[in-house]
C-alpha cells in the first residue's frame, strides 16, 4: 500500500514525503509513479514567478520518465522485484518534486519565494540528482522496453547527474532590488515608486487583489511562526507585510470597483458565517483554549492536537470527552475547523500566537516587529490621511477601506493611523451620501477606538453626534452596527459614559439596533449597553428607553451562545437594583432565565443566570424566592454549579441553594434575605 500526504496539510516549503510501505509490489508503485509523473506534468501550462528555467528543466526529465511509465503499463510487462528499490526512491523523490512545484506556483507565495530563491535552487539540484541516483540501481536490461526508451531513460540519468540547477540572474537582480526598497524603509527613505513596480512586475502582482494575497499569505506565515513559538522569520515577514501593505495602498491605489465591491462582500459573508457559529466550540475540551491545530481521534470528538498528544502520552487510553475507548491513537486533521478558526481569527482581528505567549503576539503589542514595517507604516498612514483629506470620492473610499484593514491588523497600525491624523477625515466621512464610503470610514473608526488615543481624538473632534447620526440612520446594517461597537469601545472611558448616557438618541439608538438589527448588531447594542450600565445613572435611561423586553426577547429567541451571555450580563446588571429587577420580573422572564441555566452547556451562560436570580431573590422578595422553591429540577443545576463551575459562580450557587433551603425552613422573606445571603454578593463582580 503507498500511502499519499494531504497537501492542503502541508506548510509551505516542507516536503513530507511518505516512503512506500516495505514489500510493496513493483506493479503498485508503478501505477503510482505514473500518475505522480502526470501530476507534475500538469505544471508544464502553469506561469512560474521565479525559478522558471529550474522548474521548466525539472518537469521536462520528469515528462521523459513519464513516458517510460506508460511504455510499462501498456506493455502490461512483469517486474522483477529487483526494480522495487530504483521505483521506491523515485517515488519518494517524485512528491518532494510535486511539492516543490506546487510551492513555486503557491498564489500568494510569489514574494516569499523570490526571497528564497538560494533555498529552492539548492532543493531542485538535490531531488534532481536523487532522481539520478534512483535510476542508477534501476536494471534496465531487465524491463522490456522499446531501446528507444531505454536511451531517453539513460539519458534523463546522465543530464540528472550533471545538470546545472543555479539561481537565475534575474531572480538574484529581483531579489537584491528587494533587498534595497526593504533598507531605505529602515533607514526612512521613501523608496522610488519605479523600483517598486519593476519588482511587483517581475513578480506578476499587477493588481490589489493580486498584492492583498501575497498580504495574506505572509500574516499566515507569522500566525504559524508565533503558533510554533519559533519566531526567528517574524522580523523578515513582518518587513515584506510593511512593504507590500505600502504598495497596496499606494502603488494599487486605483482599486477596480469589482475587486473593492467583492473585498466589501467578504467581509458582510464573513459577519454573517461567524454571527451563526458557536464559537465556543473553537475551544480544546481538554485546554479549553482556542484550537491552533484541530484533530479528530478515534470517537469523532476533536482536540488540540498539543493537548491531546500530552493526554495520550500520560497513558490515557479514553477519550476525554466521550469516556470511550480509543480504537487507535492516530490523529486527523480537521482541516474544516481548523480553516474556520484560521478565517474567524483573521476577520476579528486575532494573531494565532500561542495565548499567553503575548511578546510572540503581533496584535498585542504597540513595538512594530522590523524597522521596515514601522516605517514603511508610517510613510503609509501619511499617504492615506492625505487622500482622506483631499482626494477624490474614489481616492477617499479607497483610502478609508485601506484604513479599516490595517487598523484590523494590530496596534501598532493604529497608532501611526491616529498620529497621522486619520480620525477628523474619518469622521468628515460619516455624513457621505455613498454607503459604501460611510460603512467603510465607520469600521476604520471602530478599529481606531480600540486605541486610548482613538477615542480621545473621536471625542474631543466632536465626533460622538456623526457616529450616533450613523447609529440611527446610516446607510447600511454593518454601519450601524459598527457604530454601535464604537460607542461600546467609547464606553471604557469613564467621563465618556457619562457624555454617552446623557446624549437623549445614544441609548434609544442603541435599543432600536436591538430590535431591528442583525444578530452581529443586536450583540454590539447589547455589549454597548453593558458598557453604559457601568455607570449607575445609566441605569433608569436604559430602562427607561425599553431594553428590559428587548432584552427578553433575544433570550428566548437566540441559540447563539456569545449573544445569550451578552445579554444576560446585561439583565443580571439590570437585576441588581429594584428598579430593574421589577422590570426583569413584569416581563414573566423567571421561567426562561431558570429554563436557560439548566438546558445551556456555557459555562459563562448558567454563571450569569445563577447571578440573575439571585438578584431577584434580593430585590424581588419572598414571592420570587417562592417561584423557585417550586422548581424542583432548579436545585440540580445549582449544585452541578458547585462542582463545575468557576469560583465565582459556586459563590453564587451557594447563596442562592441557602436562600431556597431558608424558604422552606421558614416563611419570613427579610429574614432568608438578611441572614443567609453574604452582603458582597449582592453585587455584580465587575
Amino acid at each position: 500500500m503507498i500511502k499519499q500526504f494531504d497537501r492542503s496539510d502541508r506548510r509551505i516549503l516542507k516536503f513530507p514525503a511518505v516512503n512506500p510501505c516495505q514489500g510493496v509490489s513493483p506493479a503498485t508503485l508503478l501505477v503510482s509513479l505514473t500518475i505522480l509523473s502526470r501530476n507534475i506534468l500538469n505544471f508544464q501550462s502553469t506561469c512560474f514567478a521565479t525559478q522558471k528555467r529550474n522548474c521548466r528543466e525539472t518537469i521536462r526529465q520528469i515528462s521523459i520518465l513519464h513516458i517510460f511509465f506508460e511504455e510499462i503499463c501498456a506493455g502490461e510487462l512483469v517486474l522483477s522485484d529487483s526494480v522495487a528499490l530504483s521505483f521506491s526512491e523515485l517515488h519518494l523523490t517524485l512528491q518532494k518534486i510535486r511539492f516543490l512545484l506546487e510551492d513555486c506556483t503557491r498564489e500568494g507565495a510569489r514574494l516569499w519565494m523570490l526571497t528564497k530563491c538560494e533555498f529552492l535552487a539548492t532543493q531542485f539540484r538535490i531531488l534532481i540528482r536523487a532522481v539520478s541516483t534512483a535510476l542508477d540501481v534501476l536494471p534496465l536490461s531487465l524491463i522490456g522496453v522499446e531501446d528507444e526508451v531505454k536511451e531517453m531513460v539513460e539519458l534523463v540519468r546522465r543530464q540528472s547527474r550533471k545538470g546545472k540547477f543555479e539561481l537565475h540572474p534575474d531572480d538574484v537582480s529581483a531579489k537584491k532590488l528587494v533587498l534595497s526598497i526593504l533598507d531605505q524603509f529602515e533607514k526612512r527613505i521613501e523608496p522610488d515608486s519605479g523600483d517598486v513596480k519593476r519588482v511587483l512586475d517581475y513578480l506578476g502582482i499587477r493588481s490589489w487583489r493580486e498584492c492583498n494575497m501575497e498580504i495574506k499569505f505572509l500574516e499566515e506565515e507569522i500566525a504559524f511562526e508565533c503558533s510554533a513559538c519559533q519566531g526567528r522569520e517574524v522580523p523578515f515577514l513582518s518587513s515584506l507585510v510593511g512593504f507590500l501593505s505600502y504598495c497596496r495602498g499606494v502603488i494599487f491605489e486605483t482599486m477596480d470597483n469589482r475587486n473593492l465591491d467583492e473585498s466589501q462582500a467578504d467581509f458582510r459573508s464573513n459577519m454573517e458565517v461567524f454571527s451563526c457559529l458557536n464559537t465556543e466550540e473553537f475551544r480544546c475540551p481538554i485546554s479549553l483554549e482556542l484550537m491552533l491545530d484541530p484533530v479528530i481521534v478515534s470517537t469523532g470528538q476533536t482536540y488540540d492536537r498539543s493537548s491531546i498528544q500530552k493526554w495520550l502520552k500520560g497513558g490515557n487510553l479514553l477519550c476525554p470527552n466521550t469516556g470511550e475507548k480509543l480504537i487507535n491513537t492516530d490523529l486527523v486533521p480537521n482541516l474544516i475547523l481548523r480553516k474556520l478558526i484560521r478565517n474567524f481569527c483573521a476577520y476579528n482581528g486575532v494573531s494565532l500566537g500561542r495565548l499567553g505567549k503575548q511578546s510572540s503576539d503581533i496584535t498585542r503589542t504597540i513595538v512594530p516587529k522590523s524597522p521596515v514595517a514601522s516605517e514603511s507604516m508610517k510613510f503609509l498612514s501619511m499617504f492615506l490621511t492625505t487622500r482622506l483629506a483631499f482626494g477624490t470620492s474614489e481616492q477617499r473610499n479607497k483610502a478609508a477601506y485601506e484604513i479599516r484593514l490595517l487598523a484590523k491588523s494590530n496596534i501598532f497600525n493604529r497608532s501611526c493611523l491616529i498620529n497621522a491624523g486619520a480620525v477628523p477625515p474619518l469622521l468628515n466621512l460619516l455624513c457621505s451620501t455613498g454607503s459604501c464610503t460611510q460603512e467603510n470610514a465607520m469600521a476604520a473608526l471602530l478599529k481606531l477606538s480600540k486605541y486610548g488615543s482613538g477615542k480621545r481624538l473621536i471625542v474631543e473632534c466632536r465626533g460622538l453626534t456623526s457616529i450616533l447620526a450613523v447609529l440611527k440612520h446610516g446607510l447600511t446594517w454593518e454601519a450601524r452596527q459598527s457604530a454601535a461597537a464604537t460607542i461600546f469601545y467609547l464606553t471604557s472611558v469613564k467621563e465618556y459614559r457619562k457624555l454617552i448616557g446623557e446624549t437623549p438618541e445614544a441609548i434609544r439608538g442603541l435599543v432600536d439596533l436591538m430590535k431591528e438589527g442583525t444578530p452581529c448588531g443586536k450583540k454590539n447594542a447589547v455589549v454597548a449597553i453593558f458598557g453604559l450600565l457601568l455607570l449607575p445613572k445609566n441605569h433608569h435611561r436604559v430602562l427607561e428607553a425599553g431594553a428590559v423586553p428587548l432584552l427578553i426577547d433575544i433570550l428566548a429567541s437566540s441559540e447563539k451562545v456569545e449573544l445569550l451571555s451578552d445579554t444576560l450580563a446585561v439583565v443580571s446588571f439590570l437585576a441588581e437594583n429594584v428598579e430593574g429587577a421589577f422590570a426583569i420580573l413584569n416581563s414573566k422572564s423567571l421561567h426562561l432565565i431558570t429554563g436557560i441555566l439548566q438546558s445551556s452547556t456555557s459555562q459563562t451562560v448558567k454563571e450569569y443566570c445563577v447571578s440573575t436570580l439571585l438578584a431577584l431573590c434580593i430585590n424581588g422578595g419572598v414571592e420570587v424566592v417562592a417561584l423557585l422553591a417550586k422548581d424542583q429540577s432548579l436545585m440540580a443545576s445549582l449544585f452541578s454549579l458547585l462542582t463545575e463551575g468557576t469560583s465565582n459562580a459556586g459563590k453564587k450557587s451557594s447563596a442562592l441553594i441557602k436562600v431556597l433551603h431558608s424558604f422552606h425552613e421558614t416563611s419570613s422573606s427579610r429574614w432568608i434575605i438578611s441572614s443567609s445571603v453574604p452582603c458582597d454578593l449582592a453585587i455584580h463582580d465587575r
